[in-house]
């Protein structure tokens, strides 16, 4: 085993390490670039460097380590069957479990300490509670976990969390008073480790004493086994081990929303105070309602409030080369793994290129290649001379695809894995065809309302300002330009921070006029999103609809009068009622096959 990286041995051994911690000898670890995740015995874990800086490598362990003692030491269906049904109090009770099963590891290894410190430190980076200012501010489950860590371990709150926790720790030990000892008395035993956590919960007013009316309680008994909201809790608590902090920050907004009538005003004038240049922030990515389309007036028009800070910018500058390395190596990592499938899918998708390209043929001729079909008539009637063909010359329409993909905070995770690893393999098997290909991204250059945003602020608000965020158009590839100085490019989409807020009808436009200005005579725009535009800081100061309105408009055009063939791939969101040329898939697996066939159907269109 030669041939083996020092990447590829650490994965050797901190799988053989997980699975002897875990005692589960099925126990699989994979690398993403995404959120570390578990599910069952698959555990992803962040991607290290190619030279595994230690601080990379520790992260990595750690991650194994959290998802190895969830294995061993928690009980899925003891965890569910206690679960309080108040959405603050089950990422409590979700966060406290975590705490308890890793308290264990790294009270009883000193190694696992050192590699769980890390990924808390990871983790804890990202999270609301590092830019409370006020205790309202501080998600409670964050600081909840922080504290019984400290009390269960004697590891101190991370350094980055520590003013967040200090805002509210003198309100939560003053309502749960030693709770927190018993904890400490029962870490080995899940089931009484449970009662007492619930016992805080009550303590802490997140959950109500369990005192149901009698005459209603065969009533209750049948709604709690159908509440389809406890069963959503279950699933997600099996679907990964993560607890947590961002789901909790979601709810936690979500139960404020039910209790305040005014919450979207305050809501409004918090995004004005706030930074809008956080990055790889999970909390804040945007949420997709797609609600319907209420017509607009006649005279409605979109208006951008500025347009200075917008910027069209190739990926290179976006990334330094080392990390534009990493990225692509997690890429091809990714693909190797569906080599198989890619091959078919491209050799599919040539087969039926070349089919219209150069498979026209003229039989019966004196001169040319022999006709394997006519061999029969050689033999039996040696001085006939008719036996051979010639190709046709035909004419096949010089073609450019542009792929478009949606850069925006919620297609993070596995859906732009796909979307990259798709734009790869077009990338290649169109360049193989002698079909120039251009890959584009968009994205807004903040969370809700960048430079926009602050100028219309200084300007006195004034009403219906059109569109308040900056514009982030990526150029991944040009269409003159080979895919192999290209490729590299691709892995930009992996990088964290990078996918925001989506304004899909300015894009739309910014790709066809690149298309419109190319020379071939077919000309093939594919647009791959989930779902409807999305940019909170404009849709909270314009008439509902205001995006939404302006890209079916844009759509509309595009396929009555523009020569540009437009097509549309939706992920999980139904964007059939956008585009006439759609197909909307739930399963992320199949969009690689799905642009081939979007495209070969396509390009039998005449």
């Amino acid at each position: 085993m030669t041939d083996q990286t020092p990447l590829d041995r650490f994965k050797q051994a901190l799988t053989g390490a997980a699975r002897a911690l875990a005692h589960e000898p099925e126990v699989e670890v994979a690398w993403s670039a995404d959120a570390p995740a578990q599910n069952g015995k698959n555990f992803r874990v962040p991607l290290p460097g190619r030279n595994l800086p230690r601080d990379q490598a520790i992260e990595a362990r750690g991650f194994a380590d959290s998802f190895s003692l969830r294995l061993r030491h928690h009980n899925e269906a003891l965890h569910g069957k206690g679960a309080p049904r108040e959405p603050i109090a089950r990422a409590c009770y979700d966060a406290i479990e975590q705490v308890r099963y890793e308290a264990i590891g790294s009270n009883r290894y000193a190694g696992i300490r050192d590699n769980l410190n890390s990924a808390v430190e990871l983790r804890t980076a990202s999270d609301a509670i590092v830019r409370a200012e006020e205790a309202s501010e501080v998600p409670l489950p964050t600081a909840l976990a922080l504290m019984l860590r400290e009390a269960l371990t004697g590891e101190a709150v991370p350094e980055r969390a520590r003013a967040g926790v200090e805002l509210v720790r003198e309100d939560i030990l003053a309502k749960i008073g030693t709770d927190m000892e018993g904890l400490a008395e029962a870490l080995d035993d899940q089931r009484a480790f449970q009662d007492l956590t619930l016992d805080m919960l009550r303590h802490l007013d997140l959950t109500l004493p369990d005192t149901p009316d009698p005459s209603d309680a065969e009533d209750g008994d049948e709604e709690e086994g159908e509440n389809p909201e406890d069963q959503e809790s279950d699933e997600e608590d099996e679907g990964g081990a993560e607890p947590e902090a961002a789901d909790a920050r979601s709810e936690l907004s979500d139960g404020e929303a039910e209790g305040d009538a005014d919450q979207e005003v305050d809501g409004e004038q918090e995004m004005s105070d706030g930074d809008p240049s956080d990055d790889g922030e999970e909390g804040m990515q945007p949420v997709r309602p797609n609600r319907p389309w209420t017509d607009l007036p006649d005279t409605f028009e979109y208006t951008a409030y500025t347009d200075k800070f917008d910027e069209e910018i190739e990926a290179p500058e976006l990334c330094d080369n080392e990390e534009l390395d990493r990225l692509r190596a997690y890429l091809d990592s990714q693909l190797a793994g569906l080599q198989g499938v890619v091959t078919r899918l491209a050799n599919r998708l040539q087969r039926r290129l070349m089919a219209q390209q150069n498979r026209s043929w003229d039989f019966d001729q004196e001169e040319g290649l022999l006709d394997a079909a006519r061999l029969t008539r050689v033999v039996v009637s040696p001085g006939h001379a008719l036996s051979y063909k010639m190709e046709r010359d035909t004419e096949f329409k010089d073609t450019v695809v542009t792929l478009l993909i949606d850069n925006s905070g919620s297609m993070r995770g596995r859906p732009i894995s796909i979307a990259a690893i798709s734009a790869d393999i077009l990338a290649r098997t169109l360049e193989r065809c002698g079909v120039k290909t251009e890959i584009l991204g968009f994205t807004t250059r903040a969370w809700k309302g960048g430079q926009s945003r602050e100028a219309w602020l200084s300007d006195g608000r004034p009403a219906n300002p059109g569109r308040l965020n900056d514009l982030r158009h990526i150029l991944y590839k040009k269409a003159d330009e080979p895919w192999r100085r290209a490729r590299r490019n691709l892995g930009l989409m992996m990088r964290e921070g990078l996918l925001k807020e989506n304004i899909d009808g300015e894009a739309l436009l910014w790709a066809h006029d690149r298309l419109l200005r190319r020379p071939e005579d077919r000309r093939i725009l594919m647009v791959i999103s989930d779902g409807a535009p999305v940019d909170d800081s404009t849709l909270s100061v314009n008439q509902a609809g205001f995006l939404e309105s302006h890209l079916r408009k844009v759509i509309d055009w595009i396929e009555k009068q523009s020569p540009v063939q437009l097509a549309a791939i939706g992920i999980g969101h139904d964007v059939t009622r956008y585009y006439k040329r759609s197909v909307t898939i739930m399963d992320v697996e199949q969009l690689g096959g799905t642009i081939i066939e979007q495209l070969a159907d396509l390009f039998e269109v005449e």
